[in-house]
């Protein structure tokens, strides 16, 4: 490899390149309700210093949506493409991430990783990170006929 790795934060214009890039990753999980364009966009406004992608030699090769509440830090969409793995790239990425965390005084940050993503499930315990084994994650999608059935009619 004799280029040098750009860990720079996610732009708009980077998204069609990003998004190809995540429909290479095994083990990922891209939904349509979440990873459109404008959702995607609307989450780096939100989070315009933390989001970041990895340029080598004009070629996005790996990306983190990063966002936070006020409170913890998330980190979604890690990916590194294939033929740039065990170089050291996720973990630079990782790093920029939580410097630009700590900045806005987030004190923790945390990981959704799929079970099946075997590859990033073996990135996240060898660089340290701890699998919380203590409580369960659970989700709602917000459309309207979800709302309405847990609701009820108005």
């Amino acid at each position: 490899m004799e280029g040098m790795i750009q860990i720079r934060p996610m732009r708009a214009e980077d998204y069609d390149r990003v998004h190809d890039l995540w429909l290479t990753i095994e083990g990922f999980g891209i939904r349509s309700i979440d990873d459109s364009r404008e959702d995607v966009l609307r989450f780096i406004e939100r989070n315009p210093e933390t989001s970041v992608v990895a340029v080598y030699d004009g070629e996005i090769v790996g990306s983190i949506l990063c966002g936070n509440d006020g409170r913890q830090g998330t980190l979604y969409h890690v990916c590194v493409a294939r033929h740039m793995r065990r170089l050291g790239i996720g973990t630079q990425m990782v790093g920029y991430c939580m410097r630009a965390l700590r900045e806005l005084k987030i004190n923790k940050v945390s990981i959704v990783a799929y079970t099946k993503n075997g590859t990033g499930n073996a990135f996240w315990k060898g660089i340290g990170w701890k699998k919380r084994e203590d409580f369960y994650y659970y989700d709602f999608i917000l459309n309207e006929e979800n709302i309405t059935r847990f609701v009820g009619e108005s």
